[in-house]
C-alpha cells in the first residue's frame, strides 16, 4: 500500500466542497446535485494509488469547469433575453 498523501486528501476535500457550492445553483436543483455528488466521491474513497487519485481530481475539475460554463451559459442567455427586447 502507498504511502498517505495528505496533500492529495485536501485536494479532493476542496474539490468536494467548491463542487457543493456550485451545486446550489445547479438547474435540477440542490436537492437533484448533492445525492449524485456524495455518491460519486464515495464510489472512489477507498482509493490508495496516488495516480488513480490524480486522475480522479482531474475529471472532477473538468467537470467544475462544465458546471461553471452551464452558469456562465445560463447568465448569459438571461441577460441577452432582458436586452434583445429593448
Amino acid at each position: 500500500m502507498a504511502a498517505f498523501n495528505p496533500e492529495l486528501r485536501y485536494q479532493v476535500i476542496r474539490l468536494y466542497k467548491e463542487l457543493l457550492h456550485l451545486g446550489k445553483e445547479y438547474p435540477l436543483g440542490y436537492d437533484y446535485f448533492r445525492p449524485r455528488l456524495h455518491k460519486a466521491f464515495a464510489n472512489q474513497a477507498g482509493l490508495r494509488d496516488e495516480e488513480k487519485i490524480k486522475q480522479g481530481i482531474q475529471k472532477a475539475e473538468y467537470i467544475k469547469k462544465e458546471i461553471e460554463a452551464l452558469y456562465y451559459l445560463k447568465r448569459y442567455r438571461a441577460l441577452r433575453q432582458r436586452y434583445d427586447k429593448i
